[in-house]
Parts: structure tokens; sequence; C-alpha cells
């Protein structure tokens, strides 16, 4: 009797261990196929299958899959965000900051022919695009010129092309009439695409006094040296024959009042340094999105398809981690420039920061 009692106890513990090693592979065999799934719909959105109102934007539903992006500033922290009230909340700091009269100064700006130049317009599907240097516009560019139909493909559009306003058949807001203007900016679908300011300024100095690409020998030849007259504290013999150092170009960057009439003689090219607000018055008209460079995987889909021409065109592919904010080179580039400088070159950008969500720079500050 005791010996059946033992066998149907060990029996019954053999049993026990069956099911947990069975319960254990059913739970593992269901789980990763879930987190596969919310993987693949990282950037998927549902719009509502409805004709596209011009006035205001088409959301996605609240019910939609959420997109996950990294933080664009500071630790890498992944997050889960709404599109709709990300856009929302982006727009609300935007106005909120706008009406700060202590910034007003930093923030507004005329719309005059100057703004009116940065504007790209696509008639055709109803948007305007303002360009904002060193932020990825190029791409958006050879969007708006597929779009507007002189060629099928972004691939196939000339790099040379993209950017002579001659020949690539981009129209700009301050070609057409004051009427034409304000019906355009009423009814149409804005929006531009911003980036940390710091980050925009060395890409800037790069592209120009560095690699200079698309040689455009005046910004090494004329630019450059009236800075280094002006700006450079320590001057020898050969002090322009070492070129504009990143030191120079900060501390003519910074002296916002001083800059003024050095400003009047470059012209135009000052434009790839020039503030978000000096170039888009994002304060003066109403922009449907604000998009992100550091968040530009993501932004990019969701403007297509805000716009209503995701079906028409993508936007070129983005090599991973390119468009991440890169603390590391932001710290190298500063090295050895004094706080004072920085401090300087903070306040003069000081609404971009604000009006866009960026956080104050305080490891180069402090």
């Amino acid at each position: 009797m005791m010996r059946h009692h033992w066998l149907l106890v060990g029996a019954c513990g053999w049993v026990l261990l069956i099911l947990m090693f069975v319960s254990k592979f059913i739970n593992f065999s269901f789980r990763i196929p879930g987190d596969y799934a919310e993987r693949r719909e990282m950037f998927v959105w549902t719009f509502p299958s409805v004709t596209m109102k011009h006035t205001s934007v088409q959301w996605p539903d609240k019910g939609a899959s959420q997109p996950y992006i990294l933080s664009s500033v500071g630790p890498s922290v992944v997050e889960p965000m709404d599109w709709q009230s990300m856009n929302e909340k982006r727009l609300e700091l935007l106005s909120t900051v706008c009406r700060n009269s202590s910034m007003w100064n930093l923030t507004h700006t005329t719309v005059d022919k100057f703004v009116l130049d940065r504007i790209f317009v696509c008639d055709k599907h109803k948007i305007l695009f303002c360009q904002t240097p060193k932020v990825g516009n190029t791409q958006w560019k050879k969007v708006l010129i597929v779009l507007n139909g002189m060629f099928s493909k972004v691939e196939a559009i000339p790099e040379n092309l993209v950017h002579d306003h001659e020949r690539n058949g981009l129209p700009r807001l301050s070609s057409m009439t004051d009427t034409e203007i304000r019906q355009r900016l009423n009814s149409y679908f804005k929006f531009f695409i911003v980036r940390d300011p710091f980050e925009r300024l060395i890409s800037a100095f790069k592209d120009k006094f560095v690699k200079n690409p698309r040689f455009e020998p005046w910004y090494k030849h004329d630019i450059a040296p009236a800075i280094i007259r002006k700006y450079r504290r320590s001057h020898h013999d050969d002090s322009e024959s070492v070129g504009l150092q990143f030191e120079d170009f900060v501390r003519y960057l910074g002296d916002k009042s001083g800059r003024q009439h050095l400003d009047r003689q470059i012209g135009d090219h000052i434009i790839h340094w020039l503030t978000y607000a000096e170039l888009c018055a994002p304060c003066d008209i109403s922009y449907n999105v604000v998009g992100h460079h550091e968040t530009l995987e993501n932004d990019a889909p969701y403007i297509l398809k805000a716009a209503g021409i995701a079906d028409l065109v993508s936007y070129p592919n983005i090599p991973p981690g390119i468009t991440r904010y890169n603390r590391t080179k932001v710290e190298r580039y500063f090295t050895g420039i004094s706080q004072r400088d920085v401090r300087r070159l903070y306040a003069s950008y000081k609404g971009d920061f604000s009006l866009f969500d960026y956080q104050r720079p305080a490891f180069l500050l402090d």
C-alpha cells in the first residue's frame, strides 16, 4: 500500500515538471512573433480614406500603432510616441514660445521677399516647403521636383540640378503676386525641418569652409578672410593662410549686433547659418508640420502621408544613424573655445533652441 502511494506521488511530480516545461515553451513561442510584429509596425500609420482638406492635416487614428523614436538630444532613450500628439505638441510649444514677449526679437521676423524666397511651391499638390540649409533639404527638394513632374523618381535627378533654381522647376513663393501668396499661405500644406542649432552650425562650417564640395570659391576666398580680419584675436602675417577656424566662426556668429555690416557684404550666402526664425518666420506663418532632422527616419514618411503624397513619391533612403545627434562631435568642435564666446553664440540662437524644444547645451555653457 505504501509502495503504491509513493509511486502515485512520483507520477504526479513528473506530470507537474512536464506541464511547467510545456508552459514555458508555449509562452516563449508566442512572445517572439508578438515582439517582432510590434517592430514591423513601428513605421506604419493608418490615415482616414477621405479626401484631404488642405486647410488642415488629416491625422492617423488614435488607435493606430505607435512608432518609437530616439530622443534627439542627450541619452538614447526610446519612448513610444503618437504621431498626432507629437506634432501637436511641437506646434503647441512653438505657439507658446512665439507668444513670449521676452523672446520676441529672437522668434519673430517680417514675412518679406527674403523669407518668401526660402519657400518652394508645388501647386499641383498644394504644398509649401521652407528651406532650412544644412538640414537635409536637398532630398526634400528632390521630392518636390518629382511632384512637379520634371522627373519620375528622385534617384534620376542630377545633383547639380537640385540647387540650380533656374532649371530645377521649383517656383518660389516670392515669384507670385500678393494675392497668390496669401491664398497659398492660407490653404496649402506647409512644413519645414529643423535640427539641433549647434550641430547645424558645425555642418555649415564643414560644408562651406572645410569641404566646400559644390565648388563655391567665394566662401574660402572672400567670406573666410573677412571673418578672420574682424574676429580672429591673434593676428599674424600668415593668419589668413591658415584658413577659417571654428573659433573664428563662433565669435562672428555670437556678435549679433556687430556682424550686421559684414553680413550685408556677404549677402545671400549667410542663409546657411541664419536662424530658423529668420529663414522661415515660424511665428508669423502657420505651418502644419515641423519635422526634426534627428527623427527624420520617422518624420519623412509621416510628412508624405500628412501631405497626401505618400503614394506618389518616396523620400530617399537614410543611412542608419546619420541623423542622430552627435554630442561627441559637438564637444570636439567646441574644445578650446571660451565659455564667453559659447554663451554669446547660444544667446544668438536661443530662439531656435526654445521654439523647437532643443535642450540647452549645459555641457558647453556651465
